[in-house]
């Protein structure tokens, strides 16, 4: 059973304006047709450029614990530990 309302193809065909505000604002709907399923119509996700402090403080508690000397070592066994003077070449 799908979370999302049904919504018939003719009733998308028929309605598509309010649908399609709907879909606009979040809402996801179940095309079906002859009473079956047949596709999902679901907003895209738009990316964010900043996460919420609390948000990201929400998810940073279950996040998993770090070795922090492994992950030294895996920092520079892909960088190098080579200090290279960038004006000597």
């Amino acid at each position: 059973m799908s979370l999302r309302p049904e919504v018939s193809q003719r009733d998308l065909r028929m309605r598509s304006k309010e649908i399609m505000d709907a879909v606009e604002h979040g809402q996801g709907f179940t095309v079906t047709r002859d009473g079956r399923g047949i596709g999902e119509l679901v907003p895209l996700r738009r990316s964010r450029r900043f996460v919420p402090r609390a948000e990201f403080a929400a998810l940073s508690r279950t996040a998993p614990a770090m070795d922090l000397d492994a992950f030294r070592v895996d920092q520079e066994a892909l960088a190098g530990t080579d200090l290279d003077d960038p004006y000597a070449r």
